[in-house]
């Protein structure tokens, strides 16, 4: 049996496009060793697992409470979209709000940096 040294140097002896073809396959198969290693890795520490039926039990929100009682200012103790979030039983949906700020953006000033 050869060792791997021996191996290596009957290799050089071979043509260019048979040391490419080997170079490849190993890469291929040093690839494949360390994919299956994270995938069995992955799969036994439980990353792939779904961990609840909605993305606030996935991620371990608690459901927020939508209490939008208030005096004459309209919402009391959240600010913004927060204060209105529907049931946690409505049905999911997106919402596109347009962001353009009503503040002029400052002008970008270059750092020069001597060497």
């Amino acid at each position: 049996m050869k060792t791997f040294f021996e191996h290596v140097e009957h290799i050089k002896g071979k043509p260019h496009h048979v040391r490419k073809r080997v170079a490849f396959a190993a890469a291929t198969g040093v690839t494949a060793v360390i994919a299956l290693v994270w995938l069995v890795g992955s799969v036994t520490s439980g990353m792939f697992a779904i961990q609840g039926s909605n993305f606030a039990e996935s991620t371990g929100q608690q459901p927020v409470a939508t209490t939008t009682e208030a005096g004459a200012g309209g919402t009391s103790g959240l600010a913004g979209a927060a204060a209105a979030l529907p049931a946690a039983s409505a049905p999911a949906h997106i919402e596109i709000v347009d962001a353009t700020s009503s503040v002029p953006a400052k002008p970008v000033q270059q750092n020069v940096i001597p060497f």
